[in-house]
């Protein structure tokens, strides 16, 4: 499957990649912000945000993470979780950090992108968001309940933009003890970040394609990511 608006990109590896992009309707230049998928892949959910991004005034760009172990266009029905089990198993920081460089790349490229990037993603794609803070000179990154994020807290001395981070005080996927280990160690490096716990939500609360939809947390969230890109991106 290729999307409408799909774009090729080559990792530093010589790996290939699909990544879907959305371009505001007005001439700019724009803000760029890299995309980063769930585990089910760059679906509907994703380029719906990818869509809502670009309406909001951000170049956007969201890369195939599984691209070394899928064909492209893979996407996975979210009550298919061992589907996705092989892909991201698969995944290394190293490959990620390849795939999230190619993708900042291509929005430099473009002439009507600013030097402002930022990164948001959302499940894997939030410790993936996390990760491209600290390994791209972003203005800002945005993890919503990132699992696994809490094995990258080394790499928190590197974040170069201020990070804002969702979880959901019913995610049973993330522990508090996870979450503590995140923000006790970019604290520990002195950088700046928010992190907003919604008591009510649960683990996936921002995909309306996932029972765990949580809509008022959802808009919450959102409008707290949109003025945070806002401040960072275009100040």
């Amino acid at each position: 499957m290729s999307y409408p608006s799909a774009v090729a990109l080559t990792a530093s590896d010589n790996t290939h990649l699909q990544a879907y992009t959305a371009m505001p309707a007005t001439a700019g230049p724009h803000p760029g912000i890299i995309l980063l998928q769930e585990a089910f892949g760059v679906n509907g959910h994703i380029r719906n945000v990818a869509d809502r991004l670009a309406a909001a005034g951000y170049a956007v760009v969201a890369p195939e993470l599984f691209h070394r172990t899928a064909a492209p266009g893979l996407e996975i029905p979210y009550n298919d979780f061992p589907s996705a089990m092989p892909h991201f198993s698969a995944i290394t920081p190293e490959g990620l950090a390849a795939d999230v460089q190619a993708a900042y790349d291509w929005l430099q490229a473009q002439d009507n992108v600013t030097d402002k990037i930022g990164s948001i993603g959302f499940c894997l794609g939030g410790r993936v968001s996390f990760l491209a803070n600290a390994v791209l000179p972003l203005a800002a990154g945005v993890s919503y309940y990132g699992g696994g994020t809490h094995l990258l807290k080394d790499r928190a001395p590197d974040l170069h933009g201020p990070h804002l981070f969702f979880w959901g005080g019913l995610d049973q996927h993330i522990s508090k003890e996870q979450v503590a280990e995140v923000t006790a160690a970019v604290d520990a490096a002195g950088k700046p970040y928010i992190n907003t716990v919604i008591s009510y939500a649960d683990h996936g609360f921002h995909c309306d394609e996932r029972p765990s939809y949580h809509p008022q947390a959802a808009a919450e969230a959102w409008a707290l990511t949109l003025a945070f890109f806002q401040e960072k991106l275009r100040s």
